[in-house]
């Protein structure tokens, strides 16, 4: 963003600057997924690719822990580096290093003990079953390197080193293509060899990573750093809880397949082992395809998020219409390879019978039937990312899997038997695009009607007062106290700049996010668990947490202007260390509070009450949440005042005595 205007450089040149790295990472991760099914294919045949597919849901599930604290720390090390707490930052990442090492044992050790089990459980027929353990065991011995690499893979980025990490995956995957052939074909090893190859890469890539922990750029790791404390990992991990959620969600979509696949298949003509073999691979095929529009859309993210919030809203609808063009196009070449030549697609992955290469087709031509639709679906999905509404952007991104896909799958495989499965894919592809085009024409509306007016320029005091020192009063307040109406006041009486909605413009262009989500949002904590579902594909933050950075970036900008009045945010919190800063607290009783609700902000006043204490709640918890202190904790201000007691103009008078008594003016 510094190197590049998102306001003012071509789209084409920024989707291109920012969409080809996430293009690469997503695609060698695929690759990697497909590898060893590609020679497993050929060296030992479809029954050690399905072995891979029943052991997939047990590497899904670690990975789950794996970014729940590798995106989690990346999360704490970029907030409390903005917040310049170094010390905290590297005891963060240490203990989020140390919890991954001690979970991927645990995990590990229960995979190795349990392995028979958890085969049958995500649908390890009789057939496929001796694969399963042969490759599983191996691949469980590899869980702790891949779990840490995989760790370290997001705190390397969140440190500013992406080259790095995805150097690191790049030569993972390139050992893995390197060593499978030699074990399987060479060696004679099968499946086993395979599962060499694998851990072989996740060490190399583990050892690669690890190197990194001497070379941090913005902290200094010490032995100290490792030491485990529960506060910090449990922070750590709600800050990443939206990645293990996503990760969990395919785990449970994965078993639902083969549990069907194996229970249907096993009455069809196919059997219980062709179903699960060949869905597996046609999902890793498309997993391909998928991965050119997620990082395409994905790069379009900070694009759309900044213009957005500058109100240039030409400039989001023309990326906005790139990427949906770009995205219709990629998928409608993946819509004419699946029907056209499924039976080479499916001959990469080895030979078949009649039967395995019928159903490959079925699975391609009827289960990718709309794959035409994934391109809007997922373009959507991250575009209401960027804007700032989360809710919407998670919905699309699930629905088709967990609304649509895994209901249908359970109701027409009852129907239909294992056709029934195939049968879900379009009809939750279909559901999935009629929900994506909805919300884009209505939010398209809504965006096209928006007046694209500048916000006024407040700078003008118009005070000939001035202090003669950098004094700045942060005032936090309850909602319906009259605390801003007290600041506005303030800001005459001293000739101060007064910050509160003006904040939200220059948070807007700190942070990309839209200055509507901002004004919506701030200052409150919520919807953490739907906020990565698909931020996390670019970045390690929620919005919450790049607002709060941005936030603190933009408070402590303008406590280097000069003198100042700022309403929350904060800001107290922000300032501690500065000097000459006034920290106040206002509060009303409940009935002037209600008065004042009704009268100035039109709440309804049945309903008033409810929603006071509703919003003072989230800017509690946001508060409490950030600086790890108590909003309503009244020994920590410099003073706090009853409103009602004396009115908002006495409340300012009473302020302003008390600075000037303080701080010198002219």
């Amino acid at each position: 963003m510094k190197q590049l205007d998102l306001g003012k450089e071509k789209i084409g040149k920024l989707l291109l600057s920012f969409s080809v790295p996430c293009i690469i990472s997503l695609v060698v991760n695929a690759l990697y997924n497909m590898v060893d099914q590609i020679f497993i294919g050929w060296g030992v045949g479809y029954l050690g690719n399905g072995a891979t597919n029943v052991i997939f849901p047990i590497t899904v599930l670690c990975m789950s822990f794996a970014l729940m604290l590798g995106d989690g720390a990346s999360a704490y090390l970029s907030l409390k580096l903005g917040e310049n707490k170094k010390e905290e930052a590297k005891k963060g990442v240490g203990n989020a290093i140390t919890a991954s090492v001690i979970i991927s044992l645990i995990l590990c050790a229960i995979i190795l003990i349990f392995l028979p089990k958890l085969v049958t459980l995500f649908g390890g027929t009789d057939a496929i079953r001796q694969f399963a353990l042969d490759y599983g065991y191996i691949i469980a011995i590899g869980i702790p390197f891949m779990m840490v690499a995989t760790t370290l893979n997001s705190i390397i980025r969140a440190d500013g080193s992406p080259k790095y990490a995805m150097l690191s995956m790049v030569s993972g995957a390139i050992l893995n293509i390197i060593l499978d052939p030699i074990a399987i074909f060479k060696f004679g090893m099968g499946v086993q060899g395979a599962a060499i190859a694998t851990v072989a890469s996740q060490i190399l890539n583990f050892t690669i990573n690890i190197i990194y922990l001497k070379k941090f750029k913005s902290i200094t790791l010490t032995k100290e750093s490792f030491k485990v404390k529960f506060k910090q990992v449990s922070k750590i991990a709600t800050l990443g809880i939206s990645s293990f959620i996503t990760q969990i969600a395919i785990v449970f979509v994965l078993t639902v397949e083969n549990t069907l696949y194996n229970k249907y298949g096993a009455v069809s003509k196919y059997g219980a082992e062709i179903p699960i073999t060949v869905h597996g691979i046609v999902m890793k095929i498309n997993m391909i395809l998928t991965s050119i529009i997620l990082g395409i859309a994905a790069g379009s993210q900070p694009i759309v998020g900044y213009n957005y919030g500058a109100k240039k809203y030409d400039r989001v609808k023309q990326t906005l219409k790139i990427v949906l063009i770009v995205s219709t196009i990629i998928s409608a070449i993946s819509f004419i390879l699946f029907q056209t030549i499924p039976e080479q697609l499916i001959g990469m992955f080895g030979s078949g019978d009649e039967l395995y290469n019928e159903f490959a087709c079925y699975a391609f031509r009827i289960f990718l039937m709309l794959t035409l639709c994934n391109g809007v679906q997922i373009a959507t999905g991250i575009f209401f990312q960027a804007i700032g509404k989360p809710s919407k952007s998670a919905f699309i991104t699930l629905s088709r899997q967990i609304l649509f896909f895994i209901p249908g799958a359970i109701i027409l495989s009852k129907f239909y038997n294992v056709m029934g499965v195939l049968y879900a894919g379009p009809l939750a592809d279909g559901l999935a695009f009629a929900i994506a085009v909805t919300l884009l024409i209505i939010e398209m509306r809504k965006l096209n009607g928006v007046s694209e007016k500048e916000m006024k320029n407040d700078d003008k005091i118009g005070e000939d007062t001035k202090p003669t020192e950098n004094v700045i009063i942060t005032i936090n307040r309850e909602y319906g106290s009259g605390g801003r109406y007290v600041g506005e006041l303030l800001s005459k009486k001293l000739g101060l700049k007064l910050y509160d909605k003006d904040l939200i413009t220059m948070v807007s262009n700190e942070s990309g996010l839209s200055a509507s989500y901002i004004e919506q949002n701030e200052q409150k904590v919520k919807d953490k668990l739907l906020m990565n579902f698909n931020s996390q594909y670019y970045n390690n933050l929620t919005n919450d947490d790049n607002l709060f950075i941005a936030e603190t970036n933009a408070i402590k900008e303008i406590a280097k202007k000069g003198p100042c009045i700022i309403i929350g945010r904060c800001a107290d919190y922000v300032l501690k260390d500065e000097k000459n800063v006034f920290k106040i607290f206002l509060y009303s009783d409940d009935e002037n509070k209600v008065k004042r609700a009704v009268k100035y902000y039109g709440l309804d006043e049945k309903d008033a009450l409810k929603q006071i204490n509703k919003i003072n709640k989230a800017r509690q918890n946001h508060y409490n949440h950030y600086t790890g202190q108590n909003w309503k904790d009244l020994d920590y201000y410099d003073f706090t005042i009853n409103v009602d007691k004396f009115g908002v103009e006495k409340t300012a008078e009473m302020i302003a005595n008390i600075v000037t008594k303080n701080v010198q003016y002219k």
